[in-house]
């Protein structure tokens, strides 16, 4: 795996709410594909996708594009989103990127939730299934209002899903996390809405206990959403992107040799460029030079 995918939207204008795609081979300096138009378009549920998320499944060549099923720019607002929204994730697939399946919608959110936010994946090789795990905003029996948790389901196929189950909870809400695997451990970042940072956490299996780890960079980051993060060609170098939403400056990139010290340094604007689109709340997967001079054409 030599070079980088990005999937993202651009924001709440009309077709912003779609799949873009970019492409990189450092993954620090990204060109934008179709000329900054979208690459693929639902026409399934809201007619609008956000949050897309890539994941390739290991056994196959088969790579998994979920998203988001919301459109905001429809005029029904956040409010409406959160409490009525689609409890769908959209799921395209392809095997060589050029030819994607028609998109699909899957429901996996609880009956009385809200939206389906930000879905993201992981393989999971004890079960040798994708547990798939998103933000919806439930009302238990006892809350005086509902509140944004972490739910899971695994898959397989991303056709059939298990039962959903809570996976991560907080003091606040928690509307966005990825999940990063290096060296036996499963690394969390996740935006905790109590104050609008990223927290990171640590764990040897994906459905256990996580326990946090101090990161001074990551604490005094506020307004940041999206994160996700991938390894830099040298193999050993964790890229964690994050987006600046409430400065509205889009991703800003941090590195660190060593996710469990916490301590990231953040790049210089003259260190990375993120392309003419500005990209919002997106999925990046390592693809092989081949995939990428395909996705080139």
């Amino acid at each position: 795996m030599a070079a980088y995918l990005f999937a993202h939207f651009i924001g709440e204008e009309k077709n912003g709410e779609q799949i873009y795609f970019s492409v990189s081979e450092d993954g620090l300096h990204w060109k934008d594909l179709n000329n900054g138009k979208p690459v693929l378009i639902s026409q399934t549920g809201t007619c609008g996708v956000r949050d897309p998320f890539l994941v390739r499944n290991p056994h196959t060549d088969t790579i998994y594009l979920i998203a988001t099923d919301l459109r905001i720019e429809a005029g029904r607002g956040w409010k409406d989103a959160q409490e009525n929204g689609s409890r769908s994730i959209i799921v395209w697939e392809t095997e060589d990127f050029v030819h994607w399946s028609k998109e699909r919608s899957c429901e996996v959110g609880l009956p009385g939730a809200g939206d389906v936010w930000a879905p993201e994946a992981v393989y999971d090789r004890e079960k040798e299934a994708f547990l798939v795990f998103f933000a919806s905003k439930v009302k238990n029996e006892g809350d005086t209002e509902g509140k944004h948790r972490i739910y899971a389901a695994y898959t397989k196929d991303f056709q059939e899903f298990s039962e959903t189950f809570l996976y991560m909870e907080k003091e606040m809400d928690v509307i966005d996390t990825t999940i990063l695997e290096s060296e036996g451990y499963y690394y969390r970042v996740s935006k905790d809405e109590t104050d609008k940072r990223l927290i990171l956490e640590k764990s040897d299996s994906l459905t256990g206990e996580f326990v946090k780890i101090d990161s001074p960079v990551l604490e005094d980051l506020v307004g940041v959403e999206g994160p996700e993060g991938y390894l830099l060609p040298d193999g050993k170098t964790w890229c964690l992107i994050a987006d600046q939403f409430m400065a509205g400056k889009g991703y800003l990139p941090m590195l660190t040799e060593n996710l469990s010290s916490g301590d990231f340094r953040i790049l210089s604007p003259e260190e990375y460029d993120m392309g003419k689109t500005k990209k919002r709340h997106g999925g990046i997967l390592q693809i092989t030079d081949e995939e990428y001079e395909r996705l080139l054409l």
